[in-house]
Protein backbone atom coordinates (compact mmCIF):
# COMPACT_ATOMS: atom_id res chain seq x y z
CA UNK A 1 0.00 0.00 0.00
CA UNK A 2 1.38 3.29 -0.81
CA UNK A 3 -0.72 6.31 1.07
CA UNK A 4 -0.72 10.17 -0.41
CA UNK A 5 -1.33 12.33 2.30
CA UNK A 6 -3.16 15.77 0.97
CA UNK A 7 -4.27 14.33 -2.25
CA UNK A 8 -6.07 17.37 -3.41
CA UNK A 9 -3.73 19.37 -5.24
CA UNK A 10 -1.63 18.87 -8.55
CA UNK A 11 1.58 17.65 -7.45
CA UNK A 12 -0.68 14.36 -5.33
CA UNK A 13 -2.68 14.04 -7.97
CA UNK A 14 -0.08 13.15 -10.66
CA UNK A 15 1.93 11.30 -8.08
CA UNK A 16 -1.22 9.31 -8.10
CA UNK A 17 -1.50 8.60 -11.51
CA UNK A 18 2.40 8.03 -11.89
CA UNK A 19 2.04 5.57 -9.07
CA UNK A 20 -0.52 3.88 -10.56
CA UNK A 21 1.11 3.40 -14.28
CA UNK A 22 4.93 2.37 -12.74
CA UNK A 23 4.49 0.61 -9.39
CA UNK A 24 1.48 -0.05 -7.67
CA UNK A 25 -2.47 -0.20 -7.69
CA UNK A 26 -2.79 -0.53 -4.12
CA UNK A 27 -2.91 3.48 -3.57
CA UNK A 28 -4.99 5.23 -0.68
CA UNK A 29 -5.69 8.94 -1.07
CA UNK A 30 -6.27 10.91 2.54
CA UNK A 31 -7.66 14.50 2.40
CA UNK A 32 -10.28 16.16 3.96
CA UNK A 33 -12.27 15.62 0.84
CA UNK A 34 -10.44 12.65 -1.08
CA UNK A 35 -12.12 12.28 -4.37
CA UNK A 36 -10.61 9.12 -6.52
CA UNK A 37 -7.85 9.32 -9.69
CA UNK A 38 -8.23 5.86 -10.40
CA UNK A 39 -11.22 3.28 -10.17
CA UNK A 40 -8.85 1.36 -8.08
CA UNK A 41 -8.01 4.23 -5.03
CA UNK A 42 -8.80 3.96 -1.73
CA UNK A 43 -10.58 6.57 0.10
CA UNK A 44 -9.65 7.92 3.45
CA UNK A 45 -11.12 11.47 5.06
CA UNK A 46 -8.98 12.42 7.19
CA UNK A 47 -7.85 15.85 9.20
CA UNK A 48 -4.04 15.60 9.40
CA UNK A 49 -4.74 17.55 12.52
CA UNK A 50 -5.57 14.57 14.25
CA UNK A 51 -3.39 12.44 15.68
CA UNK A 52 -5.58 9.37 15.94
CA UNK A 53 -7.20 9.99 12.83
CA UNK A 54 -3.69 10.32 11.25
CA UNK A 55 -2.64 6.58 12.36
CA UNK A 56 -5.37 5.29 11.14
CA UNK A 57 -4.58 7.18 7.42
CA UNK A 58 -0.79 5.49 7.93
CA UNK A 59 -1.61 1.94 9.03
CA UNK A 60 -1.01 -0.75 6.68
CA UNK A 61 1.36 1.48 4.11
CA UNK A 62 4.32 0.67 2.77
CA UNK A 63 5.08 4.16 1.75
CA UNK A 64 3.46 7.71 2.50
CA UNK A 65 4.15 10.68 0.71
CA UNK A 66 3.16 14.35 2.36
CA UNK A 67 2.46 16.75 -0.28
CA UNK A 68 0.25 18.66 1.64
CA UNK A 69 -0.42 22.40 0.84
CA UNK A 70 -2.29 24.95 2.21
CA UNK A 71 -3.03 28.71 1.47
CA UNK A 72 -0.89 31.04 1.20
CA UNK A 73 -0.99 32.60 4.73
CA UNK A 74 1.44 32.54 7.25
CA UNK A 75 -0.96 32.35 10.78
CA UNK A 76 -2.69 28.83 8.74
CA UNK A 77 0.88 27.57 8.02
CA UNK A 78 2.21 27.83 11.74
CA UNK A 79 -0.50 26.88 13.17
CA UNK A 80 -1.12 23.45 11.23
CA UNK A 81 2.30 22.46 9.16
CA UNK A 82 3.92 21.47 12.12
CA UNK A 83 1.35 19.43 14.14
CA UNK A 84 0.39 18.02 10.92
CA UNK A 85 4.53 16.81 10.08
CA UNK A 86 4.69 15.54 13.75
CA UNK A 87 1.49 13.60 13.61
CA UNK A 88 3.01 11.96 10.35
CA UNK A 89 6.21 10.96 11.75
CA UNK A 90 4.53 9.59 14.77
CA UNK A 91 2.12 7.27 12.55
CA UNK A 92 5.03 6.62 10.36
CA UNK A 93 6.89 5.19 13.29
CA UNK A 94 4.51 3.50 14.95
CA UNK A 95 3.64 1.47 11.38
CA UNK A 96 7.08 0.90 9.78
CA UNK A 97 6.57 2.99 6.95
CA UNK A 98 8.36 4.80 4.91
CA UNK A 99 8.30 8.59 4.47
CA UNK A 100 8.76 10.69 1.13
CA UNK A 101 7.70 14.61 2.29
CA UNK A 102 7.41 16.68 -0.67
CA UNK A 103 9.11 20.18 0.23
CA UNK A 104 10.07 23.14 -0.74
CA UNK A 105 13.26 26.16 -1.16
CA UNK A 106 11.97 29.12 1.18
CA UNK A 107 13.99 28.43 3.72
CA UNK A 108 17.16 28.59 1.19
CA UNK A 109 19.18 32.04 1.12
CA UNK A 110 17.79 34.66 -0.63
CA UNK A 111 21.20 34.89 -2.78
CA UNK A 112 22.23 34.28 -6.34
CA UNK A 113 24.01 31.90 -4.85
CA UNK A 114 23.26 27.84 -6.31
CA UNK A 115 21.11 25.75 -4.51
CA UNK A 116 22.24 22.30 -3.78
CA UNK A 117 20.86 19.45 -1.05
CA UNK A 118 23.74 20.91 0.75
CA UNK A 119 22.53 24.15 1.42
CA UNK A 120 21.81 25.55 5.06
CA UNK A 121 18.55 27.08 5.82
CA UNK A 122 18.71 30.55 6.34
CA UNK A 123 14.44 31.50 6.71
CA UNK A 124 13.62 35.02 6.53
CA UNK A 125 9.79 35.94 7.42
CA UNK A 126 7.28 33.47 8.35
CA UNK A 127 6.35 30.89 5.88
CA UNK A 128 10.16 30.30 5.31
CA UNK A 129 10.59 29.65 9.04
CA UNK A 130 7.69 27.14 9.29
CA UNK A 131 9.30 25.32 6.41
CA UNK A 132 12.34 25.60 7.94
CA UNK A 133 11.18 24.01 11.07
CA UNK A 134 9.01 21.30 9.82
CA UNK A 135 11.68 20.12 7.29
CA UNK A 136 14.40 20.10 10.15
CA UNK A 137 11.98 18.60 12.49
CA UNK A 138 11.69 15.05 10.08
CA UNK A 139 15.70 15.31 9.42
CA UNK A 140 16.30 15.20 13.04
CA UNK A 141 14.58 12.25 12.96
CA UNK A 142 15.90 10.64 9.88
CA UNK A 143 19.59 11.58 11.60
CA UNK A 144 18.66 9.67 14.57
CA UNK A 145 17.68 6.79 13.03
CA UNK A 146 14.20 6.76 14.22
CA UNK A 147 12.53 6.72 10.73
CA UNK A 148 13.12 5.68 6.85
CA UNK A 149 12.40 9.11 5.07
CA UNK A 150 13.63 11.17 2.37
CA UNK A 151 12.84 14.63 1.62
CA UNK A 152 12.35 15.52 -2.57
CA UNK A 153 12.80 19.26 -2.49
CA UNK A 154 11.45 21.65 -5.17
CA UNK A 155 11.64 25.16 -6.72
CA UNK A 156 8.59 27.29 -7.63
CA UNK A 157 6.53 25.08 -10.08
CA UNK A 158 4.87 26.33 -13.06
CA UNK A 159 2.83 23.43 -15.13
CA UNK A 160 -1.22 22.27 -16.19
CA UNK A 161 -4.24 21.83 -14.71
CA UNK A 162 -4.39 23.30 -10.79
CA UNK A 163 -0.52 24.11 -11.06
CA UNK A 164 -0.58 26.99 -8.53
CA UNK A 165 2.39 29.40 -7.88
CA UNK A 166 3.12 33.33 -8.38
CA UNK A 167 4.92 32.77 -12.20
CA UNK A 168 2.12 30.74 -13.83
CA UNK A 169 -1.19 33.12 -12.64
CA UNK A 170 0.75 36.33 -13.17
CA UNK A 171 2.88 35.39 -16.16
CA UNK A 172 1.64 32.30 -18.29
CA UNK A 173 -2.27 31.87 -17.08
CA UNK A 174 -2.12 35.76 -18.27
CA UNK A 175 -0.10 34.84 -21.94
CA UNK A 176 -2.60 32.08 -22.88
CA UNK A 177 -5.22 34.47 -21.75
CA UNK A 178 -4.09 37.10 -24.58
CA UNK A 179 -3.59 39.49 -21.31
CA UNK A 180 -0.09 41.51 -20.92
CA UNK A 181 1.86 39.15 -18.58
CA UNK A 182 2.81 40.65 -15.08
CA UNK A 183 6.76 40.11 -14.08
CA UNK A 184 7.72 41.31 -10.45
CA UNK A 185 10.87 43.17 -10.10
CA UNK A 186 13.08 41.89 -12.49
CA UNK A 187 12.42 40.66 -16.17
CA UNK A 188 16.24 39.66 -16.36
CA UNK A 189 17.16 37.55 -13.75
CA UNK A 190 17.58 33.56 -13.89
CA UNK A 191 15.29 31.61 -12.41
CA UNK A 192 14.19 28.27 -11.44
CA UNK A 193 10.70 26.47 -12.46
CA UNK A 194 10.07 22.93 -12.06
CA UNK A 195 7.39 21.15 -14.35
CA UNK A 196 4.52 19.92 -11.91
CA UNK A 197 4.43 16.49 -13.82
CA UNK A 198 8.01 16.07 -13.50
CA UNK A 199 8.29 16.83 -9.96
CA UNK A 200 5.55 14.12 -9.25
CA UNK A 201 7.27 11.46 -11.50
CA UNK A 202 10.77 11.96 -9.62
CA UNK A 203 8.96 11.67 -6.09
CA UNK A 204 7.58 8.34 -7.09
CA UNK A 205 10.43 7.36 -8.45
CA UNK A 206 12.25 8.42 -5.71
CA UNK A 207 10.18 6.99 -2.75
CA UNK A 208 10.13 3.30 -4.72
CA UNK A 209 14.11 3.54 -4.65
CA UNK A 210 15.23 1.97 -1.65
CA UNK A 211 19.06 3.67 -1.49
CA UNK A 212 17.18 7.12 -2.20
CA UNK A 213 16.06 7.36 1.48
CA UNK A 214 17.90 9.06 4.20
CA UNK A 215 19.06 11.99 1.71
CA UNK A 216 17.50 15.30 0.26
CA UNK A 217 17.16 15.04 -3.20
CA UNK A 218 16.46 18.42 -5.55
CA UNK A 219 13.89 17.51 -7.54
CA UNK A 220 14.33 17.61 -11.69
CA UNK A 221 14.55 20.93 -13.27
CA UNK A 222 15.57 21.98 -17.07
CA UNK A 223 19.17 23.04 -16.20
CA UNK A 224 19.31 25.49 -19.40
CA UNK A 225 18.99 28.70 -17.48
CA UNK A 226 16.29 31.44 -18.45
CA UNK A 227 15.05 34.86 -17.58
CA UNK A 228 11.41 35.65 -17.95
CA UNK A 229 12.23 37.49 -20.40
CA UNK A 230 13.81 34.84 -22.60
CA UNK A 231 10.20 32.76 -21.46
CA UNK A 232 8.15 35.20 -22.66
CA UNK A 233 10.29 35.65 -25.78
CA UNK A 234 9.71 31.92 -26.71
CA UNK A 235 6.02 32.06 -25.51
CA UNK A 236 6.06 34.83 -28.62
CA UNK A 237 7.76 32.13 -30.49
CA UNK A 238 5.10 29.54 -29.65
CA UNK A 239 1.93 31.74 -30.11
CA UNK A 240 3.21 33.50 -33.25
CA UNK A 241 2.23 37.07 -31.19
CA UNK A 242 4.42 39.15 -29.62
CA UNK A 243 4.08 39.52 -26.23
CA UNK A 244 4.92 42.59 -24.28
CA UNK A 245 5.27 42.61 -20.69
CA UNK A 246 4.82 44.38 -17.45
CA UNK A 247 7.63 44.46 -14.73
CA UNK A 248 6.21 45.40 -11.02
CA UNK A 249 8.79 46.91 -8.67
CA UNK A 250 8.10 46.18 -4.89
CA UNK A 251 6.60 49.86 -4.19
CA UNK A 252 3.74 48.41 -6.53
CA UNK A 253 3.53 45.53 -4.61
CA UNK A 254 3.06 46.97 -0.89
CA UNK A 255 0.79 49.13 -2.43
CA UNK A 256 -1.16 46.54 -3.21
CA UNK A 257 -0.80 44.40 -0.17
CA UNK A 258 -2.50 47.54 1.92
CA UNK A 259 -6.05 46.09 0.68
CA UNK A 260 -5.01 42.59 -0.90
CA UNK A 261 -4.02 40.09 1.84
CA UNK A 262 -3.25 37.65 -0.85
CA UNK A 263 -0.30 40.13 -2.37
CA UNK A 264 0.72 41.03 1.11
CA UNK A 265 0.75 37.21 1.92
CA UNK A 266 3.33 36.99 -1.24
CA UNK A 267 5.23 39.91 -0.13
CA UNK A 268 7.95 37.59 2.15
CA UNK A 269 8.41 35.76 -1.05
CA UNK A 270 9.56 38.39 -3.51
CA UNK A 271 13.12 38.98 -2.58
CA UNK A 272 13.66 36.27 -4.08
CA UNK A 273 13.07 37.63 -7.45
CA UNK A 274 15.67 40.26 -7.38
CA UNK A 275 18.37 38.09 -7.94
CA UNK A 276 19.40 35.18 -10.13
CA UNK A 277 17.63 31.93 -8.68
CA UNK A 278 19.67 28.76 -9.40
CA UNK A 279 18.54 25.57 -8.24
CA UNK A 280 20.64 22.57 -9.10
CA UNK A 281 19.19 19.53 -9.54
CA UNK A 282 22.67 17.52 -11.05
CA UNK A 283 22.42 14.64 -8.17
CA UNK A 284 19.39 13.15 -9.45
CA UNK A 285 20.12 13.90 -12.65
CA UNK A 286 23.17 12.13 -11.99
CA UNK A 287 21.60 8.68 -10.14
CA UNK A 288 18.75 8.57 -12.25
CA UNK A 289 19.94 9.85 -15.88
CA UNK A 290 17.19 7.67 -18.30
CA UNK A 291 15.09 10.29 -16.24
CA UNK A 292 13.34 12.60 -19.00
CA UNK A 293 12.99 16.38 -17.95
CA UNK A 294 10.83 18.70 -19.74
CA UNK A 295 12.65 21.52 -21.31
CA UNK A 296 11.10 25.06 -20.43
CA UNK A 297 10.09 25.23 -24.68
CA UNK A 298 8.38 21.62 -23.95
CA UNK A 299 6.39 23.01 -20.84
CA UNK A 300 5.24 26.48 -22.71
CA UNK A 301 4.41 24.89 -25.50
CA UNK A 302 2.03 22.35 -23.03
CA UNK A 303 0.32 25.47 -21.44
CA UNK A 304 -0.30 27.73 -24.27
CA UNK A 305 -1.50 25.44 -26.57
CA UNK A 306 -4.26 23.36 -24.55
Amino acid sequence: MQTVLGSGGQIAEELTRELHRNFTHDIRLVSRTPRKVHETDQLIPTDLMDAEATDKAVAGSDIVYLTVGLPMNSGLWEQKFPTMMANTIAACQKHDSKLVFFDNTYMYPRTAAPQTEETRFVPIGRKATVRAQIATMLLTQMEAGTIEAVICRAPEFYGPGKTQSLTNSAIFNRIKAGKRPVVPLNARTLRSLIWTPDASRAMALIGNTPDAYGQTWHLPIDQDRFTYQDMITIASQITGNKVRSMTVPRWAFKLGGLVSPAVREAGELLPRYRQDNIFDSSKFTERFPDFQTTSYRQGLSHLLAV
